[in-house]
């Protein structure tokens, strides 16, 4: 059994131009949520997934001087050009990952996958619905069924949201990890507003080096622990909306678990 962990990334940003080129610490954004995948149990390709689009070739650059894999494809079918990237892998599994979650947990991703191998699933998540913070999502998958999904998603809507076909096709088992809740998911760990780097710089300000490195459980601790730095991107957007209906749901997972 192969797994390859792919991170779909692209340039355009109405709110923060090159968003994933700016530097949290000493790497930027970009590279900071590829090497957190890199550390994900069984992973032996991290590949960062591209789009061709106006100062793409500047993150595509990026990835490539640090040693990771990059593929290339549409800006805008972004189901296409993570079956492109699927494809160029190789691997029998995938998870995937935003690259606009630089403090994804690569002990969450595992228990997604083991939960999809546990469970003999056609698809596992941690956001059915997302009662993790926002940042952490992710997703896991035979390869094969993002082929499949490329094949026959039509709808504008499933293109764009990449695994939305599989969400919604009425043949998959679906199963979700589930979040611990309790006022935690309203917390922002993601890069879209310019808040959220402030949110970024902040934590990164806090721990140096070590927030490279920090759990979801630590972030969390230092969220409670300083709710001046929380708040820095607090009230953002609303909820997310959960697409799908998971056949099985994991209890509420305690994030000292992933500790």
């Amino acid at each position: 059994m192969s797994l390859a962990v792919i991170v779909q990334a692209r340039a355009a940003s109405s709110r923060i131009p090159l968003k994933l080129l700016e530097s949290l610490g000493e790497r930027s954004a970009l590279l900071r949520c590829l090497d957190r995948c890199r550390k994900i149990d069984g992973a032996e390709i991290v590949v960062a997934a591209i789009a061709d689009g106006p100062g793409d070739d500047e993150l595509a650059e990026e990835a490539t001087d640090a040693g990771y894999m990059v593929t290339r494809g549409p800006e805008d079918d972004v189901l296409a050009r993570m079956a492109h990237a699927v494809r160029e892998a190789g691997s029998e599994y995938i998870i995937r990952v935003e690259g606009h979650h630089p403090f994804i947990d690569p002990q969450i991703c595992d228990r997604v996958f083991q939960l999809l191998q546990d469970t003999h699933a056609d698809f596992a998540c941690n956001d059915m619905p997302l009662l993790f913070p926002n940042g952490l999502q992710c997703e896991a998958f035979p390869a094969l069924l993002i082929h499949e999904a490329d094949r026959n998603a039509i709808c504008e809507a499933d293109r764009k949201s990449v695994t939305g076909w599989i969400r919604n096709h009425p043949r998959m088992r679906r199963v979700a990890l589930t979040g611990p809740g309790n006022g935690l998911e309203k917390l922002r760990w993601t890069l879209e507003e310019p808040a959220d780097l402030d949110f970024c710089a902040a934590v990164y300000a806090e721990f140096g080096e070590k927030a490279a490195h920090l759990t979801a459980a630590e972030l969390a601790a230092l969220c409670l622990r300083r709710p001046d730095i929380s708040r820095l991107n607090a009230g953002l957007g609303d909820a997310l909306p959960s697409i799908g209906t998971p056949e099985f749901a994991t209890p509420p997972m305690a994030l000292r678990v992933a500790a």
